[in-house]
């Protein structure tokens, strides 16, 4: 029986661990009462993923076969506060120009020749940072507009959380390190990647912390899905509306380099941990194309097939 993970503020205001079922949303804790996942966070669960997958699992199947006997501990999906699934990640890695069709779009916008198979001329995969816990907001939270930025922009993401340690991973293994996949969106202050009052031959003309990292630029949820319930990560549609238009419509097979190339590469890099994100990057239809962009009150909301739906608006 397939089961997501979420975590969400009790009504004391700590975080909780919730696991959805049918699409019916329960407390982990008073669910597996008496089992070591009892109080467990999403970030404990991952640290030991295998064995907490099985225990989950068969939770899971006990909560489909007798979602009566629990509904003491079912949560109310409309008026849930979610967090963000994993609160305190170890880093967030994120994949730039990744799809085929953004690479394209960003071409034909910009008038610039950019290579469209980078895997095939040898070019490995090419990722920036997000800070950690300070990016991250919640499904259905009002994230800030920032003070600094005139040009703020949608990314929806395919998020991949890691749940064994991986060190120098090969391409066929690295799958076997993925806890689980959720829906992300890389929010963006496109006029804050280049300094202007910087010389463009300087170095420190490119400011990455200023256009990708602030108060809420990573919002993630609302569910972690076990990789178990996720046939393949490289099939996978994806659809991002702004107030209810579509903007991004496409699926994860224009991915330049796949989750297992990034994770293989990153691994070969530095070793990666449990709790660590990976934003593997977006499709087509982004703002800065056609020089669109957000605005306080707006809306956006980033669909993963078989992952959810993750609302986030601009305050």
């Amino acid at each position: 029986m397939k089961y997501q993970l979420f975590t969400y503020a009790d009504a004391t205001g700590a975080a909780g661990t919730g696991i959805a079922v049918n699409q019916r949303l329960f407390s982990l804790t008073g669910v597996a009462k008496g089992s070591p996942l009892a109080g467990r966070s999403v970030m404990q669960l991952l640290e030991h993923w295998d064995s907490s997958h099985e225990r989950l699992w068969a939770v899971a199947n006990e909560l489909a076969l007798s979602p009566r006997k629990f509904i003491a501990e079912a949560l109310d999906p409309d008026s849930i506060v979610f967090l963000a699934p994993v609160t305190d990640p170890g880093a967030i890695y994120a994949a730039g120009a990744n799809y085929r069709d953004h690479v394209e779009a960003m071409g034909r916008a910009f008038k610039q020749t950019l290579v469209l198979d980078p895997k095939a001329d040898g070019i490995p995969p090419w990722h920036f940072l997000k800070a950690g816990k300070g990016t991250l907001a919640a499904h259905r939270e009002a994230v800030r507009f920032p003070g600094h930025t005139a040009m703020l922009d949608w990314e929806a993401e395919l998020a991949v959380v890691i749940g064994r340690r991986a060190s120098k991973v090969s391409v066929d293994d690295a799958l076997q390190y993925v806890a689980g996949y959720s829906c992300a969106n890389d929010l963006s202050a496109r006029d804050n990647l280049r300094r202007d009052k910087v010389d463009v031959s300087s170095p420190f003309r490119f400011d990455w912390l200023g256009h990708k990292c602030f108060d809420g630029s990573c919002p993630m949820g609302p569910f972690l899905t076990p990789a178990a319930f996720v046939e393949s990560p490289e099939d996978l549609n994806i659809k991002l509306w702004l107030n209810g238009e579509l903007k991004q419509d496409s699926n994860t097979r224009n991915h330049l380099y796949g989750v297992a190339d990034q994770i293989a590469y990153l691994s070969h890099r530095l070793d990666l941990y449990p709790g660590d994100i990976i934003l593997t990057g977006t499709p087509a239809g982004v703002g800065m194309e056609s020089g669109t962009f957000l605005k306080r009150g707006d809306v956006v909301r980033v669909w993963i097939e078989g992952l959810g739906e993750l609302e986030t608006a601009i305050a």
